[in-house]
């Protein structure tokens, strides 16, 4: 697919939606269905089909510069403006709780350990995960180093949750953006080559978390567009994996 080729369309769309998102269902995008279903907000998806080089046309990379899912468009933003559109799942995840005043802690200290975890997320957990993802699934030849490398880097990082979570509920004592920042990833724990079960005060947050009717609908949300062969065909390397 040729930039500009994308015709934008909405499959799931709530009356007066407020929030518009670009999304295909994989841990990035299921932290934004998951934290608007918690926030009750309406809401409207648009699927980018990252297999097919949707995320390529002029008309997402408007919203996307850096040509990855999520992103939002605010259609009923605060402060006068006609609507904002916003890339990166954890800005995405900071301006909604900031706009909606929920699961962000109100105190400084809590917030500031809140935001730590949010980061250590968007930097640690989710692109060691990611590679886990590649080299344990998608990669055209198996290459054992980088199967190790990122599979035990993957059980540091569940190690170090683990211990965060002893003695707590949640990641910063009150539910809160860092752990639905974390859960998508924690959700693939089997292509990371984890066990839950390994980790006891991870595994108790996760089945908690788990149980939540809004983490079950932000999860089934246009489940059945993903089709995992496609990224180990020929096209989907060829997009997703950089030889375009």
């Amino acid at each position: 697919m040729m930039p500009g080729d994308l015709k934008l369309r909405a499959i799931l769309s709530s009356p007066a939606s407020e929030i518009e998102l670009f999304y295909w269902p994989t841990p990035n995008g299921f932290k934004i269905t998951i934290m608007l279903e918690e926030l009750a907000v309406p809401y409207r998806i648009t699927p980018i089909d990252i297999t097919t080089g949707e995320q390529y046309s002029d008309e997402f990379t408007s919203v996307s510069p850096n040509n990855k899912i999520p992103a939002i468009k605010d259609l009923s933003p605060r402060h006068g403006n006609d609507e904002v559109t916003l890339f990166e799942s954890g800005a995405i995840l900071l301006y909604l709780a900031e706009k909606y005043g929920k699961l962000l802690p109100e105190d400084a200290t809590s917030r500031s350990q809140c935001l730590q975890w949010l980061f250590w997320q968007v930097g640690g957990l989710g692109p060691m995960g990611g590679q886990a993802h590649h080299f344990r699934l998608y990669a055209e030849e198996e290459i054992d180093y980088a199967i190790d490398r990122y599979t035990l880097e993957c059980h540091r990082l569940y190690g170090v949750m683990d211990r965060q979570l002893q003695g707590q509920e949640f990641l910063v004592g009150e539910y809160s953006i860092a752990d639905i920042a974390c859960l998508p990833w924690i959700y693939r724990h089997e292509r990371q080559g984890q066990k839950p079960e390994d980790f006891p005060h991870l595994q108790g947050w996760y089945q908690n978390l788990m149980s939540r009717k809004a983490v079950a609908a932000g999860l089934a949300v246009a489940a059945e567009l993903r089709n995992d062969a496609a990224f180990t065909s020929e096209k989907g390397r060829s997009v997703l994996f950089g030889k375009e």
